[in-house]
């Protein structure tokens, strides 16, 4: 029987030896390198996980050289990938993803157990050496599955790098805009001052009756109405920026520029976008992975559902009569758990609905990454059109509407309310024009992620579509 237990403690031994061979250790870069890759691809910016001081050093040096006028849309996403905090917790994330991983490699650890049994007769000592050989057998299976969440986790990192990428892009594009539409109403306003003031003196001389100096200064009021809310809308979308930025206090006005970057000669040409969109998106590849390693789950649970713990015990005994050895013996024995309602069918079913559950998930989300794309280029292409129209027609239109009127006015064939009238609509051309740039260059964003992955939809989506804008109305 002696002999019994050694072999059994042999073959433990031999088993988490052998085990041994295919540990994991950790990465170098901590999973990180397929984030970079991401970030490089999609994106062509650097990312970095903070792990010392001296790597944060670097990072603020980078984030100070970045910081110039004017900040441009490139400078303020790589600001963000590297100063962004929450950013560095979805890398932390992926640290705590990485030992999870190692630690599914390891055999498990072997387990001592010492009792004793004192008797007025004698005393037993028993010395017990326990080992799961269930988590033996299994484990190069375990340790394939928490490769792939791992796999999975990198993908997640990747995305959250992708959605602040987009989201600060965004927020820039959002600060330069409002920033510019602040700019035309202060002159818009200057302007309507200006000509409430004339309108006064007119007044006193009887070259301008009451109504006129009402009609003039009601748009003096309304411009000055829209400007306050311009400045808080600035405001917002500047402070939005700064968090995504990762800054503490800055005052942005100082880098961002006057004014949004033109539109481009042409729109992208895409060519099966419904297909790059599948290939290249990191949820769909992330979505693709979590249901491999819930298949290879799935393989597992069938083949070890009915035998929930299997642990083997050697054991020897050693009978002690006044600390004399009297008697030895040896032995070993199986702990075997089998389920006592359900015999283990509930957790198959369980991981047989879990499965179909990520390939389903996978399925819609194959088919919204198609939509989505689709989308995406589409509100592209209109954005496009829409600013290009206010680019090329609508403002010289209104410019030449607005000399020709002033020319009438000074030769007394149109009266001060069609002037006024004239400057308003110009006022509002020009922020819608302002507006509809702003849409373009949000759908291209958006048009981007489509095609990489992060988030994707806006609450203001459908305004960027249309280009539309609260402030044009």
């Amino acid at each position: 029987m002696f002999s019994h237990l050694w072999g059994v403690r042999l073959a433990v031994i031999v088993a988490a030896a052998a085990s041994l061979g295919a540990c994991r250790t950790f990465s170098p870069d901590g999973g990180m390198d397929m984030v970079a890759a991401v970030a490089g691809t999609g994106l062509n910016k650097d990312v970095v996980q903070i792990r010392s001081a001296e790597d944060e050093a670097a990072a603020r040096a980078r984030v100070a050289r970045l910081l110039h006028r004017p900040l441009g849309a490139d400078a303020a996403v790589q600001i963000a990938l590297l100063n962004n905090l929450g950013l560095q917790a979805a890398y932390n994330r992926l640290g705590i993803a990485e030992a999870l991983a190692v630690k599914a490699s390891r055999p498990p650890s072997l387990s001592f157990a010492f009792s004793d049994v004192s008797t007025p007769v004698e005393l037993d000592i028993e010395r017990q050496i326990i080992g799961s050989l269930l988590n033996l057998l299994t484990m190069p299976a375990r340790t394939r599955i928490a490769s792939d969440q791992f796999a999975a986790a990198e993908l997640r990192a990747a995305e959250e790098t992708l959605r602040l990428a987009a989201e600060t892009r965004r927020a820039y594009l959002r600060a330069v805009a409002a920033r510019q539409i602040v700019a035309a109403l202060g002159e818009a306003k200057h302007n309507a001052e200006a000509a409430a003031e004339l309108a006064g003196q007119l007044k006193q001389t009887g070259g301008a009756n009451k109504l006129d100096e009402a009609r003039r200064q009601v748009f003096a009021a309304e411009i000055d109405a829209k400007l306050v809310g311009a400045r808080q809308q600035a405001t917002a979308a500047r402070e939005r920026l700064t968090r995504l930025m990762g800054l503490w206090q800055s005052d942005l006005d100082a880098y961002l520029p006057s004014a949004l970057p033109a539109l481009p000669g042409s729109t992208r040409s895409v060519k099966a976008i419904e297909q790059d969109a599948l290939n290249a998106r990191v949820d769909v590849r992330m979505a693709r992975l979590e249901m491999e390693a819930m298949a290879k789950s799935y393989g597992l649970t069938r083949k070890t559902h009915f035998l929930n713990v299997l642990d083997a015990a050697g054991i020897s005994k050693m009978q002690k009569d006044r600390g004399e050895k009297r008697a030895e013996g040896g032995g070993y024995e199986l702990v075997l758990e089998v389920p006592l309602f359900d015999f283990g069918k509930a957790n198959v079913r369980e991981a047989e609905q879990r499965y179909l559950e990520a390939a389903n998930r996978l399925g819609q989300l194959g088919v919204n990454a198609a939509s989505e794309a689709r989308e995406a280029y589409g509100a592209y292409r209109a954005t496009y059109a829409v600013a290009r129209k206010y680019e090329v027609d609508v403002l010289p239109l209104h410019q030449t509407i607005g000399v020709e009127t002033e020319l009438q006015y000074n030769a007394m064939q149109v009266d001060a309310f069609v002037l006024l009238e004239t400057a308003r609509e110009q006022s509002r051309a020009k922020v819608a024009g302002i507006e509809a740039k702003r849409n373009f260059w949000l759908a291209s964003t958006d048009l981007s992620v489509a095609m990489l992955g992060g988030k994707i939809a806006e609450p203001d989506a459908v305004i960027a579509a249309s280009g539309g804008g609260t402030n044009a109305e």
